[in-house]
């Protein structure tokens, strides 16, 4: 990509801002303790509730809050959710990997939405594979479920669910640079054409060359995001599109600047409100989403092989999701309230090509041999070893939901979702939930449900040099109960969680023990294999110090061994301090140690990793109402720490050093 070419054409947009109408959404500088307490949801229930009245455990973010945390990529934010964690691993480019209640694993057991809209595909099962960074400049909130959401969601909304929420109503624009060659520009528009017309967009680029490792590579960026929508009447129209490329690093646990990854995604979606009374609320809205990924990883060097050139090989793959449903929403009284819902959705992969730096195209397959070298990495399209990934995966689905006011202090919550996917599994997600308010300030809460995750086509059909397929893979699923203390008063707000998870059918990936060769010593296949109870506990807080000053701090606590090393308990902590035209936030992330016994002891070392802190945080200055500048850091220290990852030989993923970076925003 030309960095500086699209720089300037994202910062030419700030012209047309003179015909935009007044921001109006607050920046900042505006964001009050008691803003932080007063944030609604409606992920949980599709109904609109407070953190007191949610059944769920929930975390939301504004935009306000993220540029506090000096958070760049909205998957960062999980590791300031409790139950959460993300870091980097290898899997077709260094994707971020959830860690998830205990839970870690690459097949994407946290359902991502981007204003409503699945980003888990059909290949991979992962968003974060096709879209592993979203920029936050344009981001107006993040919710999350921290638990299960199949109930309203179906596959995927297995451990939790985070729905990304992008700008419809705000005119800034914001550049920034940094160390290692970091650039950022991004801007948000919007316009009242008419009482029945508004229009609005929002575009955002981020880049950087990277840090350099001791395996001597880089780990370069380069990501836009670019988003047009419109309402007429009770037609709502988004389209976006977005591109990501990580290249070098580590890619199927090869190290090379020449690793490439490129990940792109075109998404339509229009709804239309058939219904909007005292009574009803109708909606229907049909979604279209194509993934596309080009990625090649160093799977063995040319000397390991003994031949002229190194070998690269990855994935060259395209998946295309279409759903259209319909959801109601029926106020039978003032107690009771009735939604429900239907959705069908056809799930494809429609490629399956290779990306190999060797081919034989007499045989159709990838060879070996000085002879098969195609002077550098070529794309076959179709790749016929790869056939029986194209699959479809046809599905539809029902749910309902009742909310009922038993009386004023309590509240039931009760439903279920019945999902069918065919010729793979069908499976009824129910869950039944209840709060009750102890007090004015004590709120308890019980829920219990039920999740599920369908096998996607890597998992069943996969058959190249790294993975195997297993078609008889059938759902994983996990039963949880979640027991929820909550206190508000006007000065500090607390939650206590409680959550047992019983995990069935748990895929993970197997070495293939099938020869000695190095190649073969890196294939894996699927097998549901992991089958456990895992419990823990999650406190967070925010308390208010001084009328300037606040206080937020996260904690969780696993009673259980993790499901493949990870963390057993870790923490988050923050402090913001608002004097006048001066903001400062400071936070840190603890995690505890890690410890994974060598499988070849003498060959390979253990990965033992001590608890360490991760310490960052943002100072904002507001020249006028419009103009602001804000300098973000993260792992300030700039401290050396690994996290484990079972593709690599040695078990060790690199974490991120200092990243310190300066913005300018100005609003409109």
């Amino acid at each position: 990509m030309n960095t500086y070419k699209k720089q300037i054409s994202l910062l030419a947009t700030w012209f047309i801002a003179s015909i935009c109408q007044a921001n109006e959404d607050p920046d900042i500088f505006a964001l009050s303790f008691e803003e932080l307490l007063d944030v609604n949801i409606s992920l949980a229930t599709k109904t609109d509730e407070t953190r007191a009245s949610v059944p769920s455990s929930i975390t939301v973010f504004t935009h306000q809050h993220m540029s506090l945390l000096g958070v760049t990529n909205v998957y960062d934010l999980m590791n300031y959710v409790p139950g959460f964690q993300s870091t980097r691993g290898d899997w077709v480019g260094a994707v971020p990997k959830e860690h998830t209640r205990g839970v870690f694993l690459d097949s994407g057991n946290v359902l991502v939405m981007l204003n409503g809209h699945r980003l888990n595909e059909s290949s991979f099962g992962k968003a974060s594979v096709y879209m592993p960074h979203i920029s936050v400049d344009t981001i107006k909130k993040v919710e999350f479920i921290r638990g299960p959401g199949s109930a309203l969601y179906g596959s995927n909304a297995f451990l939790g669910v985070m729905n990304i929420i992008t700008f419809k109503n705000r005119n800034q624009m914001s550049a920034g640079i940094g160390e290692q060659g970091y650039t950022q520009a991004a801007f948000s528009l919007s316009k009242s054409l008419s009482n029945v017309l508004a229009v609005y967009a929002n575009a955002s680029w981020q880049g950087q060359q990277g840090y350099r490792y001791e395996q001597g590579v880089r780990d370069p960026l380069a990501s836009y995001y670019v988003e047009f929508g419109a309402q007429w009447h009770d037609f709502e129209l988004s389209m976006w599109h977005n591109q990501t490329q990580l290249n070098g690093f580590v890619n199927l646990a090869g190290w090379s600047d020449e690793n490439k990854h490129k990940s792109e995604n075109i998404a339509f979606s229009l709804g239309y409100d058939w219904l909007n009374s005292d009574k009803w609320d109708v909606r229907s809205t049909l979604k279209y989403i194509k993934h596309d990924i080009y990625s090649a990883g160093l799977i063995a060097t040319a000397q390991q092989l003994g031949l002229e050139h190194d070998f690269f090989v990855g994935p060259a793959w395209q998946s295309i999701d279409f759903s259209i449903n319909v959801d109601a929403a029926y106020r039978v009284n003032v107690s009771t309230t009735i939604n429900f819902g239907v959705e069908y959705s056809e799930e494809e992969q429609s490629e399956a090509g290779i990306n190999s730096s060797y081919y034989d195209f007499t045989r159709g397959d990838v060879y070996l041999g000085n002879e098969f070298y195609q002077d550098g990495v070529i794309t076959v399209k179709p790749h016929i070893p790869f056939n029986n990934l194209l699959q479809s995966f046809d599905s539809t689905a029902i749910y309902g939901q009742v909310k009922y006011a038993l009386t004023e202090q309590a509240t039931l919550f009760f439903g279920a979702r019945y999902d069918e996917v065919k010729g793979i599994d069908s499976k009824l997600s129910p869950r039944v939930a209840a709060t009750y308010a102890l007090s004015e300030h004590h709120t308890l809460k019980l829920q219990y449900g039920e999740s599920f995750r369908t096998p996607v086509s890597n998992e069943l059909n996969s058959n190249d040099d790294v993975t195997v397929g297993n078609p008889d893979l059938t759902s994983e699923y996990v039963k949880t109960t979640e027991i929820v203390w909550h206190n508000k008063y006007t000065n500090w707000e607390f939650d206590f969680v409680l959550f047992d998870n019983q995990l069935k059918d748990f895929i993970n990936l197997v070495p293939i023990q099938s020869g000695s060769l190095p190649i073969e010593q890196r294939r894996f296949t699927f097998e549901n294999i992991f089958n456990t109870n895992m419990q823990g506990y999650e406190l967070n807080g925010k308390f208010n110090a001084t009328d300037a000053t606040w206080l937020e701090f996260g904690y969780t606590h696993l009673m259980d061994e993790p499901f493949n090393p990870s963390f057993k308990r870790f923490a988050t902590t923050s402090v913001t301090h608002n004097a006048g035209s001066l903001r400062l936030s400071v936070n840190a992330i603890w995690r505890d140690s890690v410890f994974v016994q060598t499988p070849e002891p003498g060959v390979l070392e253990s990965v033992d990793q001590t608890a360490y802190y991760l310490v960052g945080g943002s100072v904002s200055w507001r020249f006028d109402e419009g103009k602001s500048i804000t300098l973000k850091a993260s792992n300030i220290f700039n401290k050396q720490y690994v996290t484990f990852e079972p593709r690599i030989d040695d078990g060790k993923i690199a974490g991120a050093g200092r990243s310190i970076k300066l913005h300018y925003v100005q609003k409109f």
